[in-house]
């Protein structure tokens, strides 16, 4: 039986920051989802995410009254055709950013609906098997004192996770020494066997990245994330070849050409990029073929309900990042979302993506 599009709705989640959260390069007011559903002539509904924190209105109204008429009295199942009308038809207004967030969320909705229809979950429709994705705990903001970075390192130790990330660029990234030392300080507290990643929001000059990465190579960091500004790929590539500690970028990239871009570059060893912002699970799917095809680790950034399957169905895919400033906005959007045990996520064997809204809280 054929299922037709008939109506795509979108609603803003936001939850205020009690307060003032920052990393090296920016202060969190409010974190949020922008969540889309799309219902088609057979009831089923399909759901989609993107974050809503700057400018989620315009997503809404993009969703709304721009894409939402687009792919009405359509079919699920015209991904690809879709996927192109829309990124040609906003090509001279955003070939990324809120545009390219709005384009994200109608696939995934369109996925979610495609493994609804078949009776899938998206992982086994996309060829993968595992249940169990490794999943890293993500925060300590710069924000924090020492005492305090050092406090939520163990917790998120006590809470089972075998990684955890936390944040460097203290003051600004104006402070390496003080950056050395809150490393230092958190090594000794978790101990030797916690794998320990850094993320510096692109914080740093590329020759500061450097002299900071080797600093604290002693710490036995798996990964240093956005060391410079995401678009300086000259950047990425120096500290890249300044440092064996592996770079991990590419969450503010959007789309194949983005990622192509910082893989032809050298700026890159866990590529980092985001379905809800760089095109949806459509083009994160030629994302993950071009990371394969360079032999590079596939991290997606944040929001591992959306990413658990594509994680599980690639063969490159290292982990899922949870982040501790999302739980919340989490568990009002989805009803008992899957959490993490252990540093494992159980994917559920739900068709589609196997997550259902929270309507509650959503009305």
């Amino acid at each position: 039986m054929q299922h037709i599009i008939r109506e795509v709705k979108a609603d803003l989640i936001a939850a205020p920051i009690a307060y003032g959260f920052q990393d090296a390069t920016r202060k969190v007011e409010t974190v949020g989802m922008c969540v889309i559903r799309v219902t088609t002539d057979q009831g089923l509904t399909g759901i989609g995410v993107t974050y809503h924190e700057v400018g989620g209105e315009s997503i809404k109204d993009l969703i709304e009254r721009y894409y939402g008429p687009k792919i009405i009295g359509r079919t699920p199942f015209e991904t690809e055709e879709i996927w192109e009308e829309l990124f040609h038809y906003a090509r001279g207004v955003g070939r990324k950013g809120l545009s390219f967030c709005a384009l994200s969320a109608v696939d995934i909705a369109l996925w979610d609906l495609k493994g609804k229809i078949l009776d899938m979950p998206l992982y086994r429709l996309l060829g993968g098997t595992r249940r169990e994705v490794p999943i890293y705990a993500s925060g300590g903001w710069t924000s924090h004192d020492d005492d305090a970075l050092v406090a939520e390192a163990l917790e998120m130790v006590s809470r089972g996770y075998k990684t955890i990330k936390l944040k460097v660029g203290y003051n600004g990234g104006k402070d390496l020494k003080a950056d050395v030392r809150r490393c230092r300080k958190v090594r000794e507290a978790i101990g030797p066997d916690i794998g320990f990643m850094v993320d510096a929001n692109n914080a740093f000059y590329a020759a500061d990245a450097v002299k900071l990465a080797n600093q604290i190579r002693e710490y036995d960091i798996m990964l240093f994330e956005e060391p410079v500004f995401a678009d300086d790929i000259p950047g990425l590539r120096r500290f890249k070849e300044g440092t064996d500690i592996p770079l991990g970028t590419g969450e503010h990239e959007y789309t194949k050409f983005g990622a192509r871009d910082l893989v032809l570059g050298n700026a890159v060893d866990y590529l980092q990029m985001d379905a809800t912002r760089c095109g949806g699970y459509t083009e994160m799917l030629k994302v993950i073929a071009l990371s394969q095809s360079f032999n590079l680790a596939f991290a997606p950034h944040a929001m591992e309900h959306i990413h658990m399957h594509l994680v599980s169905a690639a063969p490159n895919g290292v982990f899922l990042e949870r982040l501790f400033l999302f739980e919340d906005v989490t568990r009002m959007v989805f009803k008992d979302p899957p959490a993490p045990k252990d540093g494992i996520l159980t994917i559920p064997d739900r068709p589609g993506l196997g997550l259902e809204l929270n309507y509650d809280y959503i009305k």
